[in-house]
């Protein structure tokens, strides 16, 4: 049976925070083409969004996500390039998205993430995980080779010799492990996960929007930038900051020896 386009990938904008939840749960979320194309229009729905400040991503069921769906290629593996180009192109486009909206991407996961799974964890800004995950790189058992900028974030973020432990020995990960790999930021008992999640999203949402996107772009491109353009880059993003209410506020109450800011996000 078809998922409907519509129902593949729920999302509820409330309070300045954008929920995304895949919702393939017979099937652990793994990735159809339906659900390819709805997350990448759910993805442009919080880009268009001016009032959202933060994001958090989620799967319904007992996984985050579990790759693609491989019943989509088994039906007739004459179309497995075509298909692969369904599946994989909006992915691409939607995380594209994610990585540069100008505020957090929070993942929050649970049960498998495997395949793409892994590859959309990996993109988000933060990752606060249940005891109970499981990541699992999934290609080569599979016969293929990773998508969706799995290649690209998975080496830079531990490194190459790790990175191709994981890949090509087949290696899965626990909590804890992801943990000291760097792979997730917190990890808390999955009954606790949707409120540790909600404390985090609340916090990033009162916190000043403007910084943390141009903290975010500070650092997702400095990679790719000499030290010196870099240092212009900061200097410009700093002005920028400077501008806002939030400057303003956080630095009155940092002369004033008061803890509590309440930012504007602005």
């Amino acid at each position: 049976m078809t998922d409907r386009h519509e129902d593949a990938v729920l999302l509820d904008m409330q309070n300045g925070i954008a929920r995304v939840r895949f919702n393939r749960p017979r099937h652990l979320n793994a990735i159809s083409p339906e659900l390819a194309a709805c997350f990448l229009q759910r993805c442009r729905d919080i880009q268009a969004d001016r009032n959202c400040r933060a994001v958090v991503i989620s799967g319904e069921g007992r996984a985050f996500m579990a790759g693609g769906d491989l019943s989509c290629f088994h039906e007739d593996f004459s179309r497995a390039a075509e298909t692969a180009r369904i599946i994989i192109e909006p992915m691409n486009e939607a995380l594209s998205i994610l990585v540069s909206l100008p505020f957090p991407v929070v993942a929050s996961l649970h049960g498998p993430v495997a395949g793409a799974g892994m590859s959309v964890a990996l993109a988000c800004d933060l990752a606060i995980a249940s005891q109970d995950v499981q990541f699992s790189f999934g290609y080569t058992q599979i016969g293929t080779s990773p998508d969706v900028g799995l290649s690209w974030m998975l080496p830079r973020m531990i490194g190459l010799r790790k990175a191709m432990g994981i890949a090509l020995l087949g290696e899965s990960l626990t909590a804890d492990q992801a943990l000291q790999l760097g792979l997730v930021n917190r990890v808390t008992a999955k009954e606790d996960l949707a409120d540790e999640t909600d404390k985090l999203l609340s916090a990033l949402a009162a916190g000043p929007t403007v910084a943390y996107g141009q903290t975010k772009r500070l650092l997702r491109t400095s990679s790719g930038h000499s030290l010196e353009q870099q240092l212009s880059a900061e200097l410009e993003s700093f002005q920028t900051c400077a501008n806002t209410e939030d400057f303003a506020r956080g630095v009155t109450a940092f002369i004033e020896k008061r803890r509590e800011i309440k930012f504007v996000g602005a």
